[in-house]
């Protein structure tokens, strides 16, 4: 008798933020969309707010990299997702769900922002989550680039000036 056994390994999940539709221009847009290529090639989930902006663009590369995305909404139904969601999680918890959303990450990849996008990158600092950051960008984001969010030292925040060297990064953060 031949006894099969399936190991399944846990897919790395990336989350990427930045810019939703407000602020979001095309240099914006077209790196994201080149890291969701990126997380598509490197067989991880890519994990994002599910809205617009760098959201849509990341979703949008990942899904045209044969890539499996996620995003996790703040509103309490699935139709406010993008079109690039495979999985939807309409958590209904307003901004609260930036803390859901840094949470489920190993790794976060920031790409501009604001101050949604700054409340992501605290509840991952918080939570010591590896994260890298596209460097270029006049965002709140950009002060915290190549250091610190404050005098703990967390974790740092690593920049990048490319997508693929953002990918790259971060995963070897996650596997270190």
């Amino acid at each position: 008798m031949v006894s099969l056994r399936f190991i399944m390994v846990k897919k790395r999940q990336i989350l990427v933020i930045g810019n939703n539709t407000t602020g979001c221009t095309p240099k914006h847009e077209k790196i994201a969309y080149e890291i969701g290529m990126e997380i598509a090639k490197s067989d991880s989930l890519l994990i994002t707010g599910g809205l617009g902006g760098v959201m849509n663009a990341c979703s949008h590369g990942a899904k045209d990299g044969c890539g499996l995305t996620m995003g996790i909404i703040p509103q309490d139904d699935p139709k406010f997702a993008n079109e690039y969601c495979d999985i939807v999680i309409p958590s209904g918890m307003g901004f609260t769900r930036d803390f859901l959303n840094a949470l489920s990450a190993d790794g976060v990849i920031i790409v501009g922002g604001g101050s949604g996008t700054l409340s992501e990158v605290c509840a991952a600092y918080m939570s010591k989550k590896p994260m890298v950051a596209i460097r270029g960008f006049d965002s709140a984001i950009a002060p915290y680039i190549d250091g610190y969010v404050d005098h703990r030292k967390n974790v740092k925040i690593i920049g990048a000036d490319t997508p693929k060297e953002a990918v790259e990064k971060i995963l070897e953060l996650i596997t270190a």
